[in-house]
């Protein structure tokens, strides 16, 4: 049975969580670390929107700023997010894709990943189905048909970093102030909202803890994946790349709002 790293649960700035993430990655490829889970929270609140994403199209800006919700720009792909302190835990996968049903066939890493989503989630009493997305959407998970999972991806030489929400409750109202969708108001937005997100308070009927949804998570990755964890921090190495790219790179307007990501 093999043994993945377990990092601390942390809660960072956007900044520092997507440096952190994309750090992780550099050194799975380099093979100085093993394949390794997180969970994380953003504080304060963040949207993120993914490495080709057109920033101004896609979020409120001034909105953003009213409330101090920060704005950060992915290394992986996928659409935009709303990132909520208080109703939202991120997952991060970095592994060799080989470890999870595939060498580069994203879709079966998608599905190994989401089959112990649901299986967290079917411990905490939430039935969850894979969906596989649409022609320009990443696969996602849903109850009933509404949304409560999403992620996206970064590979590289034959690694994966996946990283996605679970939303342990949701805020439309917002959420729909702060993310555009075309040809809508911040109210229409949201009321479709409200026939297609759910989360994890709105099934059961009331809210759990974070420390309960990420022991649920923490099971649901060693049953699916036939793993063991073991808890570690980062490397010197991945602490002095993530503050490197938590400098030149994710605190910077240049890689924020610059589509032509290298």
């Amino acid at each position: 049975m093999d043994t993945w790293r377990l990092l601390p649960f942390e809660v960072h700035n956007a900044a520092w969580n997507m440096a952190i993430d994309e750090a992780v990655l550099q050194a799975c490829i380099d093979e100085k670390v093993p394949n390794t889970l997180r969970f994380y929270r953003w504080t304060p609140s963040a949207v993120s929107i993914g490495r080709n994403e057109p920033l101004e199209d896609r979020v409120y800006l001034q909105t953003a700023k009213q409330f101090g919700v920060d704005i950060i720009r992915r290394c992986s792909g996928g659409g935009t997010v709303y990132h909520d302190s208080e109703g939202e835990i991120t997952y991060s996968v970095v592994a060799k894709t080989c470890s999870l049903g595939g060498n580069n066939d994203v879709a079966n890493v998608y599905f190994k990943i989401y089959e112990a989503l649901t299986d967290a989630l079917r411990l905490l009493g939430v039935s969850a189905d894979f969906n596989d997305g649409a022609a320009k959407c990443c696969p996602n998970l849903t109850v009933g048909g509404k949304k409560i999972s999403g992620s996206s991806q970064a590979l590289s030489r034959g690694c994966v970093l996946q990283h996605g929400t679970l939303l342990r409750s949701v805020d439309l109202t917002k959420m729909f102030q702060l993310l555009k969708l075309k040809d809508l108001s911040c109210t229409q937005a949201a009321d479709i909202g409200q026939e297609k997100i759910t989360s994890i308070a709105d099934e059961l009927g009331h809210q759990i803890s974070f420390d309960t949804v990420s022991n649920a998570l923490k099971q649901g990755f060693k049953t699916i994946l036939k793993i063991q964890l073991q808890e570690a921090p980062l490397t010197p190495f991945e602490e002095e790349l993530a503050g490197k790219l938590y400098k030149e790179k994710y605190s910077t307007q240049e890689w924020t709002f610059n589509t032509k990501t290298p």
